[in-house]
């Protein structure tokens, strides 16, 4: 089977094509462009490279959150639009399980940490350990201060290798905290179509009219929005 995947949940973008669990080809990209410029020219470059064509793709695969508003929205959009238009199945994985594929690298028995700068102090969040080669989920995606994440992680005793773009962050607050850590890599940090491609050779698939994002907390302009009705009662 062949899966496209698509990741924009953060300020990094990327797109990959896995075929019966084997990664062929990642095309990553750091710059800070708009992912709305940035997607679909990278998917095309990479097929173009890969001597492929969009109707050759099985699945198309996508991160559909936690992570940044516009970022979601963007490949949510698009893969929702190759469906339609392609008429091929999608899988929608949460952004952090896809992260957690990275701390594989920490070895057998890790606490992986996937840590997305979620501002205001807190970080998206899930914790994973590592168990036959694997990301085995321990908690569900949350939003967390970096303050109660460290007491979570103290009671529990054990180090933890941090994964995402919010890495640095929480590794910060872990130390203060007195917390064995380390941050992965940067070239296996951040958020990439590899892991979500990963999880969704694991998954079940659905259509693309089904699939939706997933935010976990209200946007800025929402809140603000709250705040002003509240303030007017």
């Amino acid at each position: 089977m062949l899966t496209l995947a698509f990741e924009s949940s953060a300020k990094a973008a990327s797109v990959a094509v896995m075929r019966d669990g084997a990664l062929l080809g990642q095309y990553f990209q750091n710059s800070g462009l708009t992912h709305s410029r940035t997607l679909l020219p990278m998917a095309e470059d990479l097929l173009r490279n890969l001597e492929l064509k969009l109707t050759d793709i099985d699945l198309l695969a996508v991160s559909r959150g936690p992570g940044s508003f516009t970022g979601i929205r963007i490949g949510v959009a698009t893969v929702k639009g190759l469906a339609w238009a392609l008429d091929k199945p999608v899988c929608g994985v949460s952004t952090l399980e896809a992260m957690a594929q990275l701390g594989v690298a920490a070895g057998e028995g890790a606490l992986i940490s996937c840590a997305m700068d979620a501002r205001r102090s807190q970080v998206y969040n899930a914790l994973f350990e590592i168990v036959d080669g694997a990301p085995r989920r321990i908690t569900d995606d949350r939003a967390i201060a970096v303050a109660e994440l460290a007491a979570e992680l103290k009671a529990m005793g054990r180090s933890v290798f941090v994964v995402g773009d919010g890495a640095e962050l929480c590794c910060r607050g872990l130390a203060e905290a007195g917390i064995e850590c380390r941050c992965a890599p940067e070239p296996i940090r951040y958020q990439c179509a590899w892991g979500v491609a990963a999880c969704a050779d694991m998954s079940r698939a659905e259509s693309g009219a089904d699939l939706a994002p997933v935010y976990l907390r209200l946007s800025q302009a929402e809140r603000e929005r709250l705040s002003r009705m509240e303030g007017a009662k």
